[in-house]
């Protein structure tokens, strides 16, 4: 697999960012090694946990029923995330709330796992705006860790050999011949369901397995919930950390179905390596409130007929023309709005969602390349952009 140029990941953005944004996440120096770190080592009592809001994904409705009945009023959820790192690695902790314990079991397709993911802005060659989360943009890549639940399955060789089982239903296994084969479960079970992409744009995601990775992550569940860890190097082939580190956070709730694109997730979040030189112009891009008018902005939105494909808000009726906007100002950032109104083409989402119809595709392809079938709206003056990402960064869900 061809390897991500590594440079510096430096960005010059002057944008404004999400209303109300949430605030940059400080990684603490320390001494320790964080390369197997786990969620109940001593080093954690020196992190420092800021509120993060992860909000519910709903640009494309997914094709199940039952899923979207489940999560038709989701409600955006907060998030404590810590940081450290120490010189060579950074560690992050998520912790989340969730009432049920849902695991991946692999004896059904219906029921699906609870788990959190990490987005890392991919390393590259020049600096240019941050990528799309979730998938990255074409150019602009991201590196995501994905970590699931998983129920312990006894792997006693590790190559997936499961045929050392016991039937709890028999009768000649009990006692303590039953409880020496739970003990062997216990001490041998694979339980890890961890992850690692790269991606440049939608449909793009690939899982590093050359060996080039070098991460750990786990999830433990307790009396409030999850918590989530992840240790990865700052710098490999695909990223180089420093300064101020950009991250997205994703949270997957199996009770409600959750897998893919039906998530939470938060927008871009600064992270900033304390003691190193902090990047301005990122961390004002992404905790900045935004100047624009929203008032204005609905009417400039309505005005410029975006309700005549995207559903703007819950009360709209849902619309297959194009993505759903109605939690669009929750994990987006106003770089990535603006982008979105000027150049439509710059970040592809996957539809075509198949139940919308054969002539009304969301992108078109020209010379091998997805374009947008979205209006370019460079032509709108700068306060009107300006009111118009005001407007779209007040579409989110409350908070549970």
């Amino acid at each position: 697999m061809n390897k991500i140029l590594t440079s510096l990941l430096s960005l010059g953005l002057a944008c404004s960012a999400a209303l109300a944004a949430d605030a940059a996440i400080t990684a603490v120096k320390v001494t320790d090694s964080l390369k197997a770190i786990k969620a109940d080592s001593a080093v954690w009592s020196k992190a420092k946990f800021s509120s993060v809001t992860l909000y519910p994904q709903t640009a494309i409705e997914m094709n199940d029923k039952k899923a979207n009945a489940l999560c038709e009023n989701a409600k955006a959820k907060k998030a404590q995330v810590a940081a450290l790192y120490d010189g060579k690695s950074i560690a992050l902790m998520v912790k989340w709330a969730d009432g049920t314990k849902d695991l991946q079991t692999g004896a059904t397709s219906t029921e699906y796992s609870d788990g959190f993911a990490v987005q890392f802005a991919g390393a590259t060659a020049k600096p240019q705006p941050l990528p799309y989360i979730g998938m990255g943009s074409v150019g602009r890549p991201v590196v995501v860790h994905l970590q699931k639940a998983t129920e312990k399955v006894y792997e006693p060789n590790g190559n997936k050999d499961v045929s050392i089982q016991v039937n709890r239903q028999q009768t000649d296994v009990f006692g303590k011949e039953l409880a020496a084969f739970d003990a062997k479960v216990a001490a041998l079970a694979v339980t890890d369901y961890e992850r690692v992409f790269v991606g440049e744009g939608f449909r793009s995601l690939t899982e590093i397995k050359d060996g080039s990775m070098k991460a750990e992550s786990a999830m433990i569940y307790g009396t409030s919930g999850w918590i989530g860890t992840l240790s990865r190097p700052l710098k490999d082939d695909y990223v180089n950390l420093s300064g101020t580190v950009p991250v997205s956070i994703a949270v997957w709730d199996g009770s409600k179905m959750g897998r893919n694109g039906l998530k939470n997730l938060s927008a871009w979040i600064a992270i900033n390596l304390d003691g190193q030189k902090q990047n301005a112009a990122l961390i004002a891009d992404l905790t900045t409130d935004s100047k624009g008018n929203a008032a204005k902005g609905k009417e400039a939105a309505e005005s410029n007929g975006c309700s005549g494909c995207h559903q703007m808000t819950s009360a709209d009726s849902k619309s297959f023309m194009a993505p759903s906007l109605k939690n669009v100002g929750g994990y987006s950032t106003a770089s990535y709005l603006r982008e979105s109104i000027v150049k439509p083409s710059a970040a592809i989402v996957p539809g075509y969602n198949r139940n919308a119809h054969s002539n009304t595709p969301w992108y078109n392809i020209e010379k091998g390349k997805r374009i947008s079938t979205m209006t370019d709206y460079s032509h709108l003056d700068k306060n009107t952009l300006d009111d118009i990402v005001a407007y779209l960064e007040t579409l989110k869900a409350e908070v549970e």
